[in-house]
């Protein structure tokens, strides 16, 4: 991985934006992907994407969507403590939530904000042990002495809270951790693929970029693909690992490569589209291994939009996601990055045809 691919990474994996709350993030790959596309194209809930035109209307067109958004919380009361409630935006285990630092996004700042947690010294005594929490038992603190302070502060109802966390390289320098791999990681190879194809006519209109709102019901995806009808849809997402057990059959393994998802509970990989991306990953000598999910992508959206889209999602395994600290490959991401790259120099008419079944 080279310094700038790096420097991009940490960028973006740094960088704040929730679902609903996507713009800081949208800005700064606006400016990235405008100079690599012939277009670029929003949709109405914020959704960004470049259009490589092919000079042949009737070329293919191919989407591959990654997510602006990541996790986090959203203020819903002010306590007279000062304290805040919220409600969790996207899926939280609400054991990893206390004593966590995030910043609170106002109409008049940033402020610097933690999340709630038991002391022990007030466990002691208690009749009852530690009960495990909910994200309704747990508070945010910015410090405010009170209510009224923190409105004076601009704190509203609906203002957003996202994790801080610093990017960075492990010891033996093969993997990183960082918040947000779910999804920067789709955001970084929508930019690094495109670069990689910049002097390259592929043999299909080319249409990259990424969604809005995924974590909470895949919704920026719908608006996105009606307003750029796509033939064929790939989602760029990050999924959960496991590996760390040492238990046999687990999903999702650490250095093995790109992941081929064949099923999850929304999404059935059509065979045809199995065997293209088989024969590409073969063919280019890309690091691959099967995965089957619990959880969906903005590919459950995108094939039951138009007139059905085959729809996939592809990535990389990464451990401890929807937290504040992910541990992932960069053996893996410079593999899904390859892929990503020979799916869309391979994806011709003849291969559509193929895989739409004509």
């Amino acid at each position: 991985m080279n310094d700038k691919t790096w420097a991009r990474i940490k960028k973006y994996t740094e960088l704040q934006g929730t679902s609903g709350q996507e713009h800081i993030v949208r800005q700064q790959f606006r400016d990235e992907l405008a100079p690599l596309v012939d277009e670029v194209k929003y949709e109405g809930l914020g959704g960004i994407f470049g259009v490589k035109q092919h000079s042949n209307n009737h070329a293919p067109r191919v989407m591959f969507a990654a997510h602006l958004d990541e996790v986090g919380f959203i203020v819903t009361d002010i306590l007279a403590s000062g304290a805040l409630r919220v409600a969790a935006i996207g899926g939280w285990n609400a054991t990893v939530i206390s004593s966590q630092r995030f910043t609170l996004f106002t109409s008049q700042g940033e402020y610097p904000v933690v999340s709630s947690s038991v002391s022990p010294h007030l466990l002691r005594g208690g009749t009852k042990g530690p009960q495990l929490p909910t994200v309704d038992d747990i508070l945010f603190d910015a410090g405010f002495v009170d209510g009224n302070e923190a409105s004076a502060y601009g704190v509203r109802p609906g203002d957003f809270i996202v994790p801080k966390v610093e990017t960075v390289l492990t010891a033996n320098k093969k993997r990183v951790m960082s918040k947000a791999w779910d999804n920067r990681f789709g955001v970084v190879t929508v930019l690094e693929a495109l670069e990689a194809l910049k002097a390259e006519q592929t043999p299909n209109t080319l249409i990259m970029g990424a969604d809005v709102q995924e974590e909470v019901g895949l919704r920026g995806a719908h608006g996105a693909v009606n307003l750029l009808k796509p033939d064929i849809f790939f989602a760029i997402d990050s999924s959960a690992a496991d590996d760390v057990s040492g238990a046999a059959q687990h999903q999702g393994v650490l250095d093995q490569g790109t992941l081929l998802r064949v099923f999850d509970p929304t999404v059935v990989m059509p065979v045809r589209l199995k065997e293209f991306l088989l024969s590409t990953a073969e063919d280019n000598h890309i690091p691959y291994q099967y995965f089957v999910s619990k959880g969906g992508t903005d590919a459950a959206a995108a094939q039951s939009e138009l007139t059905g889209i085959p729809s996939v999602a592809l990535g990389v395994a990464s451990r401890y996601i929807h937290t504040h600290q992910t541990v992932w490959s960069i053996a893996d991401f410079e593999a899904a990055k390859a892929f990503v790259v020979a799916i869309a120099k391979n994806l011709d008419t003849t291969n559509l045809k193929t895989i739409m079944g004509d």
